[in-house]
């Protein structure tokens, strides 16, 4: 009996991450996920997540893990992110995760740093954008631009909902561990169903 095909196989996917410093253990958990479903991992990183130190790990923790799903590779640059595009390196792009800040970038396109540059480059060829939303202000200042991402072509989300309705009322978090099939079907041009979570996302 064949056994099935990996879900991302042969898949060249950029990953990249930026801020929501509190999410980084789940993205790497999604990386992971991704390799293991067949992807060809290129780690992007912002500036800001390759030089900020936090609580929730040091810049060289967080870059030597990236490293390593990536086979050796990895984009802090915005010249090195600009061929991406122009050099067909990546068949999908993830952003994981994405914050307020960078959803207000892509709705405005603004390009003004790494993650920026590999999404605008990469949209060049009109492949799937993946955005694995994790933003504080999703139901105030961000919801206009997720509105706005989500009407527009080549971008795709990752089914979020309300992490904390209680304590915080306007949080949207992705629901990180489907992240795998929302790429598989954003390679079909399909959005993922359902967007919506009921429920508490974890």
């Amino acid at each position: 009996m064949q056994m099935p095909e990996r879900l991302l196989e042969g898949c060249q996917l950029g990953f990249a991450m930026c801020g929501s410093f509190c999410s980084a253990q789940k993205a790497f958990a999604a990386a992971q996920a991704c390799v293991a479903e067949g992807a060809q991992l290129l780690p992007i990183v912002s500036e800001h997540f390759a030089g900020i130190r936090s609580r929730f790990g040091t810049p060289e923790q967080f870059l030597e893990t990236l490293s390593m799903l990536g086979d050796g590779r990895l984009i802090s640059t915005i010249a090195d992110a600009e061929p991406i595009g122009p050099k067909h390196m990546t068949d999908a792009l993830a952003v994981c995760p994405c914050t307020g800040n960078l959803l207000a970038k892509l709705a405005c396109g603004i390009t003004d740093n790494t993650v920026t540059m590999a999404v605008k480059s990469h949209l060049r060829g009109g492949k799937p954008v993946v955005l694995c939303v994790a933003t504080n202000d999703g139901l105030s200042a961000s919801a206009k631009n997720i509105g706005e991402l989500l009407n527009r072509k080549h971008y795709f989300f990752v089914p979020f909902g309300q992490d904390s309705p209680d304590m915080k009322p306007n949080s949207l978090v992705s629901d990180f561990t489907q992240l795998p099939q929302t790429i598989a079907e954003a390679l079909q041009c399909k959005q993922i169903q359902p967007l919506l979570l009921r429920g508490k996302t974890k």
